[in-house]
């Protein structure tokens, strides 16, 4: 994997914030408003409030709004991935970028017509204190019925004024294997019995598992489990869990239906192999927006994402998606330096 020059000149604290921003620790959740039902939220100068289709973002520059169902959508995926790798584009104009330890919180920072008019807007935040925002907007916002990781023909719908909530849902555990799959102390295999059917797309997916017949004081390092199986029992859709450790490769399987609801800005090289049926990407400039390419992955196709660009993809199909991640914790400091390398190979 070819390295960069550095491309900045600086201290470590003005390339991991090239802006100067000092850490916002404005925080603020509003009473039910007397119509909607929903409590309105706030993190330094951004404000949150819903309506009965609605999502609203307000800035000093801009108020930007998006359906109900695509914020929380997106909302849930920067939850439950803990603002991911890089940058969570909810969708052109709105995200959140990751510092690992501090989240950029942003209007239009990443969309060439916001910047060149001068109108976008970033905030700086604790990881910890902004995510405490987040979950409790998610939690409020999602009303009984409705899960916003389920694929649209599987839950309820978004919209109306507050009923309820669907705690449950929202709070799920993403899967990350120390190890793997199924070995003695580790996330289990998924069955009947643990609460994991069978998804009504891959009825005919074989469930049957490997035989492991490991040496006698083996049993604990020798193990094997149907992977096809196992995503075929997935609850949840653009949901990439950590199912497979070695050393810093993380094989993060996940089954995918409808949208990818976020443009994923990755800040490394991410790997995708297809696993069954297909999926279209649409590729753009990670800093602009502006469309790159258009990529069309069909079962065993192999391909890697750069660290420059933001990615979405579309299924009409639930289909199987192995993410590959580097999980080198030497990677954010490759960043700041700006060392690490946009491709992971170079001609």
């Amino acid at each position: 994997m070819a390295m960069k020059e550095s491309a900045f000149a600086g201290t470590e604290e003005e390339i991991s914030n090239p802006r100067g921003l000092p850490i916002n620790s404005t925080y603020a959740v509003n009473p039910a408003d007397n119509i909607t039902g929903y409590k309105s939220f706030q993190a330094g100068s951004f404000k949150f409030h819903r309506d009965e289709y609605f999502c609203y973002v307000t800035t000093p520059t801009a108020v930007h709004t998006m359906p109900a169902d695509a914020f929380l959508r997106a909302l849930m995926r920067d939850v439950a991935w803990g603002f991911f790798y890089g940058t969570v584009n909810f969708d052109q104009v709105f995200g959140t970028t990751n510092y690992y330890g501090e989240v950029d919180m942003f209007m239009g920072a990443t969309n060439e017509a916001y910047t060149s008019a001068g109108r976008d807007f970033v905030e700086r935040f604790k990881a910890d204190k902004l995510m405490d925002v987040f979950k409790k907007m998610v939690s409020d916002w999602t009303n009984e019925g409705y899960d916003p990781f389920a694929a649209p023909m599987e839950t309820g719908v978004p919209w109306g004024i507050k009923n309820g909530d669907n705690d449950e849902a929202v709070s799920r555990e993403r899967v990350t294997a120390r190890r793997m799959v199924g070995l003695p102390g580790d996330t289990p295999v998924r069955t009947d019995a643990n609460g994991y059917p069978v998804n009504r797309m891959f009825d005919d997916v074989p469930q049957d598992q490997p035989e492991v017949h490991a040496e006698p004081g083996f049993e604990h390092e020798v193990s094997a489990y149907n992977l096809f199986g196992y995503l075929s029992r997935s609850d949840v859709t653009w949901n990439p869990s950590v199912c497979s450790v070695v050393k810093d490769s993380l094989f993060c399987p996940t089954s995918e239906e409808y949208i990818l609801p976020v443009e994923h800005g990755n800040d490394r090289c991410e790997w995708f192999i297809q696993l069954t049926d297909e999926i279209t990407w649409n590729v753009k400039d990670g800093a602009t927006g502006r469309p790159r390419a258009v990529i069309n992955m069909k079962a065993g196709d192999c391909c890697c994402m750069p660290a420059d660009i933001r990615h979405q993809g579309f299924s009409a199909k639930r289909s199987m998606l192995l993410v590959w991640e580097n999980g080198s914790p030497k990677i954010p400091e490759l960043i700041r330096q700006g060392l690490a390398p946009d491709v992971a190979v170079e001609f």
